[in-house]
C-alpha cells in the first residue's frame, strides 16, 4: 500500500486487509462497478485497487462477486445504458465513476428504484437516492492558490490546465481555483487548456496555447497534467514556472530531479485512485442494512516539499500516490458523518 500525506487531521493510516468477521449477510450480494474513463494513470490505479480489495473480499465471502465494467467512450448516454443492463443482471449494489453529476439520474432513479444500491464516488451524481462520495474538489483547487500565495506573495500570470471538460470534477477543481484567484487578485489566469487529465494531452495543449501567452508565473493543475506541462515550457524554450502537481510518479520524478538539481520547489495534490475501495465497502455496508449518510467527504492527499521522496519512494513506476480503504476504514468514515 502506498501512502502520502493527508490533509484532514482526522485521517489515519489505513490498512487493505479485509476483516475475516465481516458480516456474512452481504456473502450472496453482487457489486458492479461503472466507470465512465480509464485512459490515463488516476484510472488505471483505480481500477487496480478495486481489483486488489474486492477480490479479496470476495475470497473472504463478503460478497458474491464486483465487477467492474468501463464503458467505451466517455459518454454519459452509454454509461447509462451500462446501468441499465446491470439492472438487468440483478446486480444488488452499483458503484459509479459517473460521466456526468446529472445525466446519469435517470438510471440511476431506475436502479434505485429496482431496489439497488448506488453509491457515487470521485464522479458523483445528484440523484437524491444515491449515495455520493467526494473530495471537497473545490477546496483542492482553493488550496493550490493558497500554497501560490505563500510562496509567491507579488503575484503573477497564471495558466490553468483543466481535466475531462463537462465532468463534475473537472468544474469543482476550477471553481475553486477561479475562487482564489479572486481571494489573491495579485494573481491572474492568463491562459485555459483542457488537459483531460493525461500528460500526453496536456503537453500538447499547452505547446498550442505557449506562443500567445506572456511570462508564466505558475500552472495550477488537475493531476494528470504537470508533467506534461514541464516539457511543453522546456520544448518551447521557456523558463520553467512553478507547476502545481497531481501525485502521478511521473511528475515527481521530475518534481525530485528538478529539486536536486536546482532546488525546484511546488507542491503535489489529488484524490486517491483507493477511494474506489471506499465505495465498494459503502455499498457493502449499506447492503448490510448500516445506517449511511447520503453525502461522505474523504481527505485528498497532499505531497510537499519535505516529504516528496518519501512518498516517491512508495508510488508505483506509472502509477499514483494512493492509500486503499478497509472495511474498517469504511466504518470510521462512515461513522465521522453521522
Amino acid at each position: 500500500m502506498k501512502f502520502a500525506t493527508m490533509l484532514l487531521a482526522s485521517a489515519a493510516v489505513l490498512a487493505v486487509a479485509v476483516p475475516m468477521s465481516a458480516s456474512a449477510d452481504t456473502s450472496g450480494k453482487k457489486i458492479a462497478l461503472s466507470n465512465n474513463y480509464a485512459g490515463n494513470s488516476w484510472r488505471q490505479a483505480m481500477l487496480t485497487s478495486w481489483d486488489k480489495v474486492t477480490k479479496e473480499a470476495v475470497a473472504a465471502g463478503v460478497v458474491a462477486a464486483a465487477d467492474p465494467f468501463t464503458t467505451a467512450e466517455n459518454q454519459a448516454t452509454e454509461q447509462a445504458a451500462q446501468i441499465q443492463n446491470m439492472i438487468l443482471q440483478g446486480y444488488d449494489a452499483i458503484v459509479i465513476n459517473a460521466a456526468s453529476p446529472t445525466a446519469l439520474n435517470g438510471a440511476v432513479k431506475e436502479a434505485c428504484d429496482a431496489g439497488i444500491v448506488v453509491v457515487s464516488f470521485d464522479g458523483i451524481v445528484t440523484e437524491p437516492c444515491a449515495y455520493r462520495i467526494a473530495v471537497d474538489f473545490k477546496a483542492m483547487g482553493l488550496s493550490e492558490v493558497e500554497y501560490l500565495a505563500k510562496k509567491m506573495p507579488q503575484g503573477g500570470n497564471l495558466l490553468e490546465i483543466r481535466g475531462l471538460a463537462g465532468v463534475f470534477v473537472d468544474d469543482e477543481i476550477s471553481a475553486g481555483i477561479h475562487a482564489g484567484v479572486e481571494k489573491y487578485p495579485q494573481f491572474k489566469i492568463v491562459g485555459s487548456v483542457h488537459g483531460d487529465w493525461a500528460q500526453d494531452v496536456a503537453q500538447k495543449n499547452v505547446a498550442g496555447i505557449l506562443p500567445s501567452l506572456p511570462e508564466i508565473a505558475a500552472v495550477v493543475t488537475q493531476g494528470g497534467d504537470g508533467y506534461g506541462a514541464a516539457q511543453a515550457f522546456a520544448a518551447a524554450g521557456r523558463p520553467t514556472p512553478l507547476i502545481i502537481m497531481g501525485n502521478r510518479e511521473d511528475e515527481l520524478q521530475w518534481w525530485k530531479q528538478q529539486k536536486d538539481a536546482n532546488g525546484y520547489e511546488t507542491m503535489s495534490v489529488s484524490i486517491a485512485p483507493g477511494v474506489s475501495t471506499l465505495a465498494f465497502w459503502v455499498a457493502q455496508q449499506v447492503l448490510d442494512g448500516q445506517t449511511v449518510s447520503k453525502d461522505l467527504v474523504v481527505p485528498f492527499l497532499r505531497i510537499d516539499q519535505d516529504n516528496l521522496e518519501q512518498n516517491l519512494a512508495t508510488t508505483q513506476k506509472g502509477g499514483v500516490a494512493n492509500v486503499e480503504y478497509s472495511l474498517d476504514d469504511a466504518k470510521k468514515v462512515i461513522a465521522s458523518a453521522k
